[in-house]
């Protein structure tokens, strides 16, 4: 069914209306709880992967650093990513606090209905850290040149900011699929993470890949700012 609303200042206004100011911030728990590993493994794990990625120099290219994100991106979807979005989405369709919003799954869907959706997330944030590390790298070299300077904490705010205005503008259609794959109603209107993207193409059309995208980039760019700016 269509959406009962259009925009984000109307998505804005039709949630305050019906459920309340408080509905705006469902889905917050299981985010906060997630952060903290989420990074851990993230910036970690993209290390590892650079450092065997190197070659005789110690160089890496601008597709060594986006497999390096890439890598990185699958496996924090995997391990973090995947149940804390599922959670947070369906907590947020529902109206429904954390602790009943988990319980809730486990009890209608099992534990297989906290990683719904998961190849669709792996997908987004592999893609998503995949952009983002390679560009800031490729800006990092470009900024300091070639390591020749120190990049001040104000160069890494604008890094980190521009990094997460590519990569959210690069794979938004992956985020667009993965929210849908992880929504109350994924398993009955979708035969999968393909079967999803075909549907939205051929009943919405190619600019549905690009719905939310304002929000999002009001979220992603400032926090991959301050995020970069301390990496």
């Amino acid at each position: 069914p269509p959406l009962p609303y259009s925009g984000m200042v109307g998505g804005l206004s039709h949630t305050v209306r019906t459920t309340g100011f408080r509905s705006l911030y469902r889905g917050l728990a299981p985010t906060l709880i997630g952060s903290i590993p989420k990074a851990g493994i993230r910036f970690g794990l993209n290390a590892v992967i650079k450092d065997n990625l190197r070659d005789k120099d110690g160089k890496l290219t601008m597709g060594k650093n986006f497999v390096a994100g890439l890598g990185a991106g699958v496996s924090e979807a995997l391990v973090i990513v995947a149940p804390v979005e599922t959670i947070k989405t369906k907590c947020i369709e529902t109206n429904s606090p954390f602790v009943a919003g988990l319980r809730r799954i486990l009890k209608t869907e099992g534990l297989g209905g906290i990683y719904q959706g998961a190849a669709a997330t792996a997908l987004k944030q592999g893609s998503n850290q995949g952009l983002r590390f390679m560009w800031f790298n490729e800006y990092k070299q470009i900024v300091t040149n070639h390591g020749e300077t120190e990049m001040t904490p104000l160069l890494g705010l604008f890094g980190g900011m521009s990094a997460g205005c590519f990569s959210t503008l690069g794979n938004n259609p992956f985020d667009v699929v993965k929210t849908r794959m992880q929504g109350t109603q994924a398993a009955a209107r979708y035969a999968g993470t393909l079967d999803c993207f075909r549907q939205v193409l051929a009943k919405e059309g190619a600019a549905a890949f690009y719905a939310g995208v304002v929000p999002r980039l009001g979220r992603v760019v400032p926090g991959q700012g301050i995020i970069f700016m301390s990496f």
